[in-house]
């Protein structure tokens, strides 16, 4: 019973701080029934997920989850282009912004969701689906995750004046695409490695990966790192809190999920094998090497 106390409760703060960093970031938001945008969205956010972990706990299935996340973010932004866009009176930055958001999670939802597809299920939450609380929790982190990574996006889109189209601006799109392609490549090459069975319990070093040994994840926050320049021309005030976004992103592929803990899974995988502690030694843990 303690368990589900403290889930529940990780939950609702988790909640209250994201409501805290929306209702900080937002003050010049434009409003929507008396509320700013970005204080809708977010509870749009949290909703989706609550909704989605209802059928998900029942089944005790993972396998939308990850789709799930995508769509959020899909629907978040879609909402806040209707909202602030009309044929009349277009903004070309923030639509810019909110294709290269949609872009992206389209292609990242897709793979994700047929790679679980495959194998048929996720190994991190064979023990998390089995608790209401727990899996609750996770459903709550992915509200989390989705709005404060697109939080810098929400703001300029938001904004009353619109996003100006400016050489920091162009700075930032190049740093999307920079992300977005290596992220691409560096999936495309795991899974084609993958493919092949004297390959299944083999690590990469091709490609990408002899630079990095996590080039998709240097690719992710890399693209949150443009989204956030490309908008940054908006901010002012406490708007510049949203750069929080592509740190938030970093400090968890870095530190929590993604590169910790294939790190560890690593180690106890092939920690013993001399070429695995080669290629540590030789490739960057997250920045490629160029040379």
């Amino acid at each position: 019973m303690m368990k589900h106390l403290t889930n529940l409760a990780i939950a609702a703060g988790v909640f209250l701080f994201t409501k805290l960093y929306a209702d900080i970031i937002s003050f010049n938001s434009i409003e929507l029934s008396g509320v700013n945008l970005v204080g809708h969205l977010l509870v749009m956010i949290f909703v989706i997920q609550w909704l989605a972990y209802i059928p998900a706990f029942l089944f005790k299935t993972e396998k939308f989850y990850d789709l799930t996340g995508s769509l959020t973010y899909i629907s978040a932004i879609s909402f806040a282009l209707y909202s602030t866009n009309s044929p009349q009176n277009l903004d070309l930055g923030s639509l810019i912004i909110g294709i290269a958001i949609i872009l992206w999670a389209i292609r990242l939802g897709s793979f994700l969701f047929m790679r679980i597809h495959k194998d048929k299920k996720d190994g991190r939450f064979d023990s998390i689906k089995t608790s209401f609380s727990q899996f609750f929790m996770t459903w709550t982190l992915q509200g989390m995750w989705v709005f404060i990574c697109s939080s810098a996006a929400l703001v300029a889109i938001t904004n009353p004046t619109g996003v100006p189209i400016n050489i920091v601006f162009i700075i930032g799109l190049a740093l999307f695409i920079l992300g977005f392609v290596v992220e691409v490549i560096a999936d495309n090459q795991k899974s084609a490695f993958r493919s092949i069975p004297e390959n299944k319990d083999a690590f990469i070093t091709e490609g990408l990966w002899a630079r990095s040994r996590h080039p998709n994840y240097f690719g992710e926050i890399t693209l949150w790192t443009g989204i956030t320049v490309m908008g940054i021309s908006t901010f002012e005030g406490m708007n510049y809190l949203a750069l929080f976004s592509p740190i938030f992103s970093y400090l968890l592929l870095n530190y929590v999920s993604g590169v910790r803990m294939l790190e560890l899974r690593g180690k106890k995988k092939w920690g013993h094998l001399d070429a695995y502690q080669a290629y540590k030694k030789n490739t960057g843990k997250l920045i490629p090497k160029i040379f």
